[in-house]
């Protein structure tokens, strides 16, 4: 139900979106690069996270780690990721295909400023097969994302 979900939210909010599925597997950073061809940081992973009794998303490109004093700073308080029972009951996506449109119960969003260095990126679209295209400004405006700075990127080599 997880597609559907996501399929008739973009119906709605964005039809000029196109969902790219029936390919191989999203399900995690690595995977979603190799299926789509793209450069690991262009993978918009979206988290799901509770801060004290509240639950969010928090979207980042894919090769970004979160940084806990930035978390901390931006959100008030100690951050901890949802396991997958409750990132499920929260956004009714599985873990692989969590992304920010068609959630079962509205969540604040948050886009990480590391999605900015890229012209588009690709989030999930409810299940661990389905992925879609967007600039990151498009994305933040979509989900009424406000926009933070919680991670830090990969040291280049």
């Amino acid at each position: 139900m997880s597609l559907a979900s996501v399929q008739a939210w973009v119906a709605t909010h964005a039809p000029d979106l196109a969902i790219i599925e029936g390919h191989g597997s999203t399900a995690t950073v690595a995977d979603a690069a190799a299926t789509l061809g793209v450069e690991p940081g262009r993978i918009a992973k979206t988290i799901a996270l509770r801060v004290g009794d509240k639950t969010l998303l928090l979207v980042t490109r894919g090769d970004a780690r979160l940084d806990n004093l930035k978390c901390k700073a931006a959100f008030g308080g100690r951050i901890r990721m949802l396991d997958p029972d409750a990132t499920f009951a929260a956004t009714g996506h599985v873990v692989g295909g969590v992304c920010p449109f068609g959630l079962a119960t509205p969540l604040p969003v948050y886009a990480d400023v590391s999605l900015r260095a890229f012209a588009t990126v690709f989030p999930a679209a409810g299940s661990r097969t389905a992925s879609l295209e967007i600039t990151p400004g498009r994305l933040a405006e979509l989900t009424l994302a406000d926009w933070v700075d919680c991670c830090t990127l990969p040291q280049s080599g």
